[in-house]
């Protein structure tokens, strides 16, 4: 509880940090900004009095001189110099091939307009504005902090992942190791029944309870190889879909309710595919109990195989409580249930055997409420 407390704590740390680096990005890029900004301003108010010092100065010369030299230290500030009545006198920093179209002027004044309030120029009776633009490098500034919160939220995900990535894998290992202590723990009951079967036998017992205690024994068994090969990849061969299929169903059928009618369809007498059968066999074992529980032990399940040119396809077909279309992809997450009990592992369990180690698909086909579900197995044919 304690470990919980700590990490819970650490993470609001780490989040208050963040949240202050960022602030402080942002706080300092805006002062940068309008410090920028006011300097572009008393540029252009000297480029202005410059412009009141041409037109009142009686020496040309030197008038020439001062605007030159002006204009020299403000060549990446575009403006536009305008009378009283509006209209256009002069321009600069203004694109030359677009300055003969007065469309092109007039939308560049209203822009100006909108950023910047104008400079008065004041000389005898006349009134002149200049207006202006923010420069390209300050409207490259602005986006300067949008850019230092993306290169942050990127090296955080990258650090996410790689936490995530690491955890996972720390809880892969984890339940590798149960699933292979459990199959290791099974194994030691599992020989002592085999002994006591062969006991049985000797005795004047009706053999069918002793072959029915076979399969249960034989079910453990197949029970304890699964979990033995959790974390390891498994051996493919060349098995026919219909009889494996069919070994599951009938020994579920058996054990089962009897409030429940099984059916089991196929449109062909064979279908082969690379598969590990003890896995495999889980899949379909997973597949029928869940749809068991969807109809809570009364309705009707039916399991059809039909094969094409590519494909082998394995559908489970109940009557139960049909699934809402919003949780087609979820019911195969981890930890999905809508059952009281259970873990919601077997429908995850079945889709990483099928599409990671069979290369295969799983799906919901169809679903309808309080109608029943379809989940179809693609396998492809060998």
């Amino acid at each position: 509880m304690s470990l919980f407390k700590n990490t819970v704590f650490t993470k609001r740390i780490i989040i208050f940090v963040l949240f202050v680096i960022v602030s402080l990005i942002l706080w300092n890029t805006y002062i940068f900004f309008q410090k920028f900004k006011q300097d572009e301003r008393a540029k252009m108010e000297i480029f202005a009095s410059a412009q009141q010092e041409l037109a009142t100065n009686t020496d040309l010369e030197a008038s020439v001189n001062l605007e030159t030299k002006i204009f020299e230290n403000i060549t990446n500030i575009p403006s536009i110099l305008v009378n009283e009545q509006g209209d256009i006198k002069s321009f600069h920093n203004l694109d030359p091939a677009k300055t003969q179209d007065q469309t092109y002027l007039q939308k560049q004044l209203a822009i100006m307009k909108k950023q910047n309030k104008p400079i008065e120029i004041k000389y005898e009776e006349i009134t002149q504005y200049v207006y202006y633009r923010d420069s390209d490098l300050l409207n490259k500034l602005t986006y300067y902090p949008i850019a230092l919160i993306l290169i942050l939220l990127l090296f955080l995900t990258v650090i996410y992942m790689l936490f995530s990535s690491n955890k996972i894998a720390e809880q892969n290992r984890l339940w590798t190791g149960m699933a292979k202590e459990t199959a290791h723990q099974i194994g030691t009951p599992l020989s002592s029944l085999l002994g006591w079967i062969e006991i049985l036998k000797s005795e004047n017992i009706d053999q069918d309870h002793v072959m029915e205690m076979e399969k249960d024994v034989d079910r453990l068994n197949t029970i304890a190889n699964r979990f033995s090969k959790i974390g390891s990849v498994p051996e493919l061969k060349k098995h026919n879909i219909i009889s494996t299929s069919k070994a599951t169903f009938n020994y579920l059928k058996n054990r089962s309710s009897k409030q429940v009618s099984f059916q089991f369809n196929s449109t062909v007498d064979e279908a082969f595919s690379n598969i590990n059968q003890e896995l495999f066999g889980w899949v379909v074992e997973n597949l029928v109990k869940n749809a068991i529980d969807a109809m809570k032990g009364k309705g009707s399940l039916t399991l059809e195989i039909s094969a094409a040119d590519k494909w082998i396809q394995i559908t489970v077909t109940d009557s139960g409580k049909g699934i809402p279309k919003s949780q087609f992809k979820q019911i195969f997450k981890p930890g999905f249930t809508t059952k009281k009990r259970g873990w919601g592992l077997g429908l995850s369990l079945s889709k990483r055997i099928i599409e990671e180690y069979h290369n295969g698909k799983i799906f919901v086909k169809k679903s309808e409420i309080d109608k029943g579900t379809s989940i179809q197995v693609l396998l492809k044919n060998a």
